[in-house]
Order: structure tokens, then sequence, then C-alpha cells
């Protein structure tokens, strides 16, 4: 490599000046070693600069700079303005001036949680002592960045689109919440704030305790945040607890704090297992810490179809903060923006759900569901209850598996509604006694009666007269067992094919080994109900869950919704007689180890033009020790449907 003084170019000329001073043009020899075109010297030079930048060598880029310190010191306050942003370059062209030389080349910056930011940038270089040397200056980064001025970047979310209810309404909407917390600096008595916050909030005083101890002095820690009436109605107990802080902002929420919440979800400040989930086809982090994004439900399973995509904008500002700088815009992208999501969910229906289940203190679910299409038309637990077991508990049914045990006995022929059958007090078999409640004894009667007040020697005498695997395959029909590829799971059931002696007794009543969720329940008595059971159905237009059940025949469901409707006009669910026409089966469905055990209450049954037309639902009880409690939760339900 030459430098820029003391060698001549390659065939060029150098003036010999005689001793009679007159001047001749003497050809330069042509040098060995050395490059015949130098612009391939200040391609190289450039890669090799771009090379050790874009691998995050910084010391190594900036030596091969006219000023390493200030380079090196340019290049880290890029790193740290782009965090976590990787470059890549690709050179142009390149023109050379005798010492001087300028290279193109494309700037691409791959960000953290953004789209890629390109544009085309230049070098400058000189030919200097030690070769080709890029020109340190602040246009090495862009050629808008001048000198005192560094890259600030704003990723930016376009607003979430909205989930929406059956008629397209958005379900969620920005409303105004008040965020409960902690100023570390303000403390004056911690033992006595958090006892005092824990009483309103119910967080744990020891959790408070801990991340108030953990955090630095002046910092705000969140404790729990609330929409503002549910603060207001704690605002007296917590307003002037020293160090108690409660800043507001706005958070997409549904209308209420339990609306839907197993299906629909919820929105909040990302966590890391969200944002690692969030990724795009190239596995590239879609969001970042700080967005706010779905956390549960179908605001999490469709989490890109509704956030979209971020945008960015880069501007020059100054590193003085004293400075009034607005900067200047040097890059942007907007962000794209998400797209609805409508589900089958009816307000009305929603509304009168989440009111009955909020009579109880028991936790408490129910699930509505359309007959003839398997559209989810309401999901509600209240507040005692996780509402994840909706969709997806796994709850012996009880006597509410009886509409199966029907089916399959009315399948085989042997039986209609009005065959004689024995209900006797009690049933031995294979030496463990099964019982009626309060071990009532009917005495022989129409197999209609039996089922309507809920018998259940009968129904286990005359289940184990089916083959082993009766009971499974009639409740298959309905999709029990299915494998449905929902975006919010909903537990399909579990009915063993194989189960004999005591355990195949117990499954016919809806214990054993039998389990159901209420969302499954609702589907089984809407295929009751419509004669052609569906797939669930949790979002419109997505899709199929799976392939629609069989069902039973028409003739055996022509037999069984009479029995059913039997159920409300003189059986187990007579508190419903007078809300529509109403078919139903009642449920008592014990589970644990206490003597006595204690039993979930149960009620599924559906509706025929009613308000809101014709419906199929579920109510369960946790621990509601009876039916009757559930039956009462559905008489709210239909009651508040008018």
């Amino acid at each position: 490599m030459r430098s820029r003084t003391g060698t001549s170019r390659p065939g060029a000329t150098r003036r010999a000046v005689t001793a009679g001073g007159a001047a001749v043009l003497v050809l330069a020899p042509l040098l060995t070693g050395c490059s015949s075109d130098p612009s391939d010297d200040v391609r190289d030079a450039a890669q090799a600069f771009l090379d050790d930048w874009s691998a995050g060598k910084t010391d190594a880029a900036a030596g091969r700079t006219t000023d390493p310190a200030a380079t090196s010191a340019l290049l880290e306050q890029t790193a740290t303005d782009l965090p976590d942003a990787t470059l890549t370059a690709h050179l142009g062209g390149v023109r050379v001036d005798d010492g001087d030389a300028t290279v193109d080349w494309q700037a691409t910056w791959d960000l953290a949680a953004a789209p890629d930011w390109s544009y085309p940038a230049t070098l400058s270089l000189t030919d200097g002592d030690d070769g080709w040397q890029v020109v340190s200056a602040p246009t090495v980064i862009h050629s808008g960045l001048g000198d005192g001025q560094h890259l600030e970047l704003t990723r930016t979310l376009a607003d979430r689109a909205p989930i929406t209810d059956a008629t397209g309404a958005p379900l969620f909407t920005e409303t105004e919440v008040v965020n409960v917390g902690v100023d570390t600096g303000k403390v004056t008595d911690l033992a006595a704030l958090a006892n005092g916050l824990a009483a309103a909030t119910g967080v744990p005083a020891a959790e408070i305790t801990t991340d108030v101890q953990a955090a630095p002095a002046g910092q705000f820690v969140p404790v729990i945040t609330l929409r503002r009436p549910d603060f207001e109605a704690i605002r007296a107990q917590v307003f002037d607890l020293p160090g108690a802080v409660f800043p507001t902002s706005t958070r997409m929420l549904a209308p209420t704090s339990r609306f839907g919440l197993a299906l629909l979800g919820r929105v909040g400040d990302a966590t890391q297992e969200v944002l690692d989930e969030a990724t795009g086809e190239d596995g590239k982090p879609l969001y970042a810490a700080g967005d706010s994004l779905g956390l549960s439900g179908l605001q999490r399973a469709y989490q890109q179809q509704l956030a979209g995509t971020p945008g960015f904008t880069v501007t020059a500002k100054s590193t003085d903060p004293a400075v009034d700088d607005p900067g200047a815009v040097l890059g942007s992208v907007d962000p794209t923006p998400g797209t609805p999501v409508q589900t089958p969910l009816v307000p009305a229906l929603q509304n009168a759900a989440d009111a009955a289940v909020a009579g109880q203190t028991l936790a408490t679910h129910l699930v509505v569901v359309r007959p003839g299409t398997g559209e989810v038309l309401a999901v509600s637990s209240n507040q005692a209850a996780n509402p994840a077991s909706a969709l997806s508990g796994q709850f012996p049914p009880g006597s509410s598996m009886k509409t199966m045990t029907a089916t399959a006995l009315l399948s085989a022929g042997t039986l209609t509604p009005d065959t004689p059958v024995p209900c006797p007090g009690t049933l031995t078999v294979e030496g463990r006694e099964f019982e009626n409640e309060d071990q009532f004894d009917l005495g022989t009667v129409p197999l209609i009666q039996a089922f309507a007040e809920s018998c259940n020697t009968t129904f286990i005498q005359q289940g184990l007269t089916l083959p082993d695997d009766a009971l499974s395959a009639a409740a298959a029909s309905y999709g029990v067992g299915s494998d449905w590829q929902l975006p919010v799971g909903i537990f399909s059931g579990d009915v063993p094919a194989d189960a004999t002696g005591t355990t195949k007794a117990a499954d016919q009543i809806g214990q054993g080994q039998v389990l159901m969720s209420p969302a499954q329940m609702a589907l089984v008595v809407a295929g009751i109900a419509s004669g052609t059971p569906a797939a669930p159905v949790e979002v419109v237009g997505a899709a199929p869950s799976g392939s629609a059940p069989a069902g039973p025949s028409a003739a055996v469901l022509d037999q069984l919704r009479p029995m059913m409707r039997q159920v409300v006009l003189t059986g187990t669910a007579t508190a419903l007689a007078d809300r529509g026409e109403v078919y139903g089966k009642t449920g008592t469905a014990e589970f644990g180890s206490n003597t006595p055990p204690d039993s979930h209450g149960w009620f599924v049954g559906y509706q025929q033009d009613g308000p809101q037309g014709d419906i199929a639902f579920a109510v369960l009880v946790e621990a509601g020790q009876s039916s009757s409690v559930a039956v009462s939760v559905a008489d709210a339900f239909l009651g508040a449907l008018g």
C-alpha cells in the first residue's frame, strides 16, 4: 500500500529539473506489490470497516478510521440508541479522487421488535500513512446525523383491533384504570402500608413488602390495577396511606372484569412468556417489553392479528438533554394495524349469565351454546371461580350424565320412555352399594319417570346390561372425547370404553371415571336440542374445530327430549317450569375424600323459542352439595332474559 507522499502513482509522470532549469517529463516507473487500481484498496478498506462494525467489533472498526477514539464513542452510542439491533451492509460504487475516496453502501438495521430500517449511505475515506482510512464523522452512521447528535428510536404500535360480539360490535374499549402502587421514597411504615393495601385489595401483605424492599428508593412498585369504580370502592381505605400512590392510565378492557373472561382473555403489559411466543416467520420477536398485549384467551391466541405489527421512527437529536431539540426524522415505518376478531358472543346472554353466577358465593360457571351451530354464546364464571374451568375444567358430571346413559339405552332398542323399570332405594354391584338420594324408592315406574326423578339405581341396573363400550359410544355421538382444535381449549370429556364392574356402574350416573367440562355438557344438550350435534365455534369464520359429531338417531332423540322436558315439569327441576319451554337434567356429583363426600351441583338444559331463540346451557356450582343450587342459577339466568 502506498502513502500519500514519497511514492509516485503508477502511470503518472514526474517532473525533473535540469541544471539549466529546464523541466523535462520523466515517465514514472511501475511499482510492484500494489493494486493496479486504487478503487480496489478503497473497497477493501471500506468493507473491512463495515465488517467489523456489523460484527459488533467497535474497537476494531474504529481503528480503521482517522479518529479511533471519536469513532468508537460514536459506534457505542449508536449501539445504545438502537438496542439489540444488527447491521447488514452492502457496498456499492467507489469513487477515487487523488488521495480521497467515497464509497456508497446500503445500511439495513434489523431492529428489535420493529421492521428493518434501510437507507443509502456513504463513507468518506482518505489515503493516509497507514493506507486508506474511513474519515471519522457522524455521517458514518447516517448522512443526516450531525455533530453533537445521536439517534433516537421510537417504536409505535397501532391501536389494538377489537374483539367483537356476534353483531360485530367491539367488546373491548379504552377504559380508565387506577394503578394502585407504592412510591418507595415516601414510605414511612412499610408494615402498616402493606397491611392496609392488603386489606383493601386482597394482595398478600408479604408480597407487597417483598416487592417494595427489592425496589430502589423513589421507584413505583405496582400492587394492583383497578377500574375506576372498583378503585372508588376502596379509596377511603388506601388513599391516605403514606407511600401509596395512584397514577391513572387506560387499558383495553371488556365491559366488566368477568365478562367472557375465560374466552376473551385479558390485555395488559406483556410478560416474557407472551413475548417469547409472539414471533414472526423468521423467529424474530414482534413485540417488546412495555407493549400492551393479550395475556390470555382470544386476546393472546390472536395476538398478531389484533395487535398488528409495530412501526418506528428514528430521529437525529442533540446529545445535550438541556437542548430543546425536536429532532430531524431520519427514517420511519408506520405500524400495521391489526384486524378484528369476531366471536359469537351475545352480550344479553353474557350479562344474564354473569348476573346469575354472581349471586353465588361458591365457584360457579355457566356456558351457553347455540343448538345446531355449536357457537359459544356466553362463558361466565363468578369471582370465586377459576374462569378457565368453564371451558377446560374436568369434573364428574353426576346425573347430568344420564342424558348420555339414556341415549345408550334408547339406542339399544330394548327400552322406550314408557317401559316399566325398577327403581329400588339401593343397588349392590360386586359388593358395592349404590343408592338414590336419601335412598328414595319408586318401585317400578316408566323409564321417563325414573329419568325425571333421577333414579340412580335404575340407570345403573339398566346400563350394566349394555356392552362395555355402549356409554362411551353414546357420549361420542355428541362429540365427547373429540380433539377440538380451538384457540382457547375446551375439554371435550372422557368416558372410558372399557370400564367394567363397579366402575362401569358408577360411570352410568356420571361418577367413576367419567369427566366433563361445563362447555362440553352445553354442547351435548345443544346436540339433543337440535338433533345435529356440532363442533364448538369460538371465532366466527375460523377453521372448523373438528368434524361434526354423528349424533344419535332422530328416533332416539325424539324419545329423549320428552324425558328431559319431564324433568322440568314434574321432576328435579320444577323450579324452571315457568321459564318457557325448558328441557334439562340435574346432577349431583360426589368428589373428594370427605365422609360424607362433597358434591358438585349441575343443571344442563336448553330453552326453545326463548327471548334469545334456541339456547343450550350448562351450570356447574363447585361443591354446591345439591343440584338445586345449580337449578337456582339456571332460574336466575333465564329470568334475566325476560
